[in-house]
Formats: structure tokens, C-alpha cells, sequence
């Protein structure tokens, strides 16, 4: 397997598990927090728009707001103008998850790259994103 390839899997499977430990401290599910993430910035998007924003499949994202709406962090409601489209909204308890959700992702990515310089995490960032953007045009 090439070096780069190698190296992203198991980091990218050791990175899963940090997350995922992270969001069960509050009662979430890995991915569950993604889509309470695209709600905290814009409630009241339709299941597309969110799958959309991130990158996952409506069905996936059908499937997991069926969850966090037995949980309580959100709703469906229908849309107002167009009877086929529902929407999904926020509750106060999943609006509650957002600032501890957020010092979550935040405390793991401070620890994780903690043994890089400012200048190291730029170049980081940068490289990956460059790397998702020739993914993404890939597949489109």
C-alpha cells in the first residue's frame, strides 16, 4: 500500500475513535453530531440540504434524524410551501448539545495536533483540503 495511503487509513480509523468517544460522553453517535452541526447553523433544513452540506446520502441522514428524533434533539415538521418536503428543527435539547459538542471537537483537535507548530497545522490543513477538493471534482 503507498506510504500516504497507509498512513491516512489508520489515522484517519484512530481519529473516528477519538471522535466517536468524544460525542458518547453526550449521548451521540458518530455522525449524529455532523448533522446537529449543519442544524446549529442553519434549523430547519430539508434531509437533501443536509446530506448536501454533509456529504453523506439523504437516506443516511432520513435514517439518523429517525434516531435523534426518538432522542429528542430534533423534529420533523412539514414544509410550508411544498406538502412533499419535511423539515427537520432543532429542539431546545439538541440546540443544548452545541456549545458542549463544540468544546468537544475543539479540545480533540487542540490535543491532536498539539505537537504541531501553527505553521505545521497550516500546511496541514491546506494539503488536506487540497486533497478534498481533487477528490470531490473526482467524483462529481
Amino acid at each position: 500500500m503507498p506510504e500516504f495511503l497507509e498512513l491516512h487509513s489508520k489515522t484517519s480509523k484512530l481519529l473516528r475513535a477519538a471522535a466517536d468517544a468524544a460525542v458518547q460522553r453526550h449521548g451521540l453517535r458518530l455522525g449524529q453530531d455532523h448533522l446537529l452541526a449543519a442544524l446549529w447553523a442553519e434549523d430547519g433544513r430539508t434531509p437533501g440540504e443536509i446530506a448536501a452540506a454533509v456529504n453523506v446520502t439523504t437516506p443516511a441522514v432520513t435514517k439518523l434524524a429517525t434516531r435523534m428524533a426518538e432522542s429528542g434533539w430534533l423534529e420533523r415538521r412539514p414544509d410550508p410551501h411544498d406538502n412533499r418536503l419535511v423539515r427537520l428543527w432543532l429542539t431546545p435539547a439538541g440546540r443544548a448539545l452545541q456549545k458542549p459538542i463544540e468544546a468537544e471537537r475543539q479540545a480533540l483537535e487542540d490535543r491532536i495536533t498539539a505537537t504541531l507548530t501553527k505553521t505545521e497545522r497550516a500546511q496541514l490543513i491546506k494539503a488536506l483540503t487540497k486533497i478534498q477538493q481533487v477528490l470531490v471534482s473526482d467524483l462529481a
